[in-house]
């Protein structure tokens, strides 16, 4: 199991290594469509990627050194759908803001794989 671990890693290594980082919505900014809401870490996508609801792949990216930490796999209840979040270079207490975000309503749960 350790190998496909290890491949899983290195793709994604490779994805976000040559892929742009956008932060759209960075630190300290309210969400679009729900103006309580206050990310508390960059939040972005992969430039020329696709994800599950049609946009860029989303990450997360931190204070720290620009190393994939670990993942966010989300179910959004309202959405109907589910998805990967990539978190870049994210401290411990990034992490955790994060894994809250992901996990403070009933709508959207998600559950934190650490590299």
């Amino acid at each position: 199991m350790k190998d496909f671990d290890d491949a899983f890693w290195s793709a994604l290594d490779e994805l976000v290594s040559n892929s742009e980082i956008v932060i759209d919505r960075p630190r300290g900014s309210a969400h679009p469509r729900f103006p309580d809401f206050i990310y508390k870490v960059d939040y972005g996508y992969l430039k020329d990627t696709l994800s599950m609801d049609g946009a860029g792949i989303d990450v997360w990216v931190g204070s720290g050194e620009r190393k994939i930490d670990a993942i966010m796999c989300i179910v959004d209840l309202m959405k109907r759908d589910s998805e990967i979040k990539i978190l870049v270079g994210c401290t411990e207490d990034e992490k955790l803001e994060v894994y809250k975000t992901h996990n403070e309503t009933q709508y959207m749960k998600g559950i934190m794989i650490r590299r």
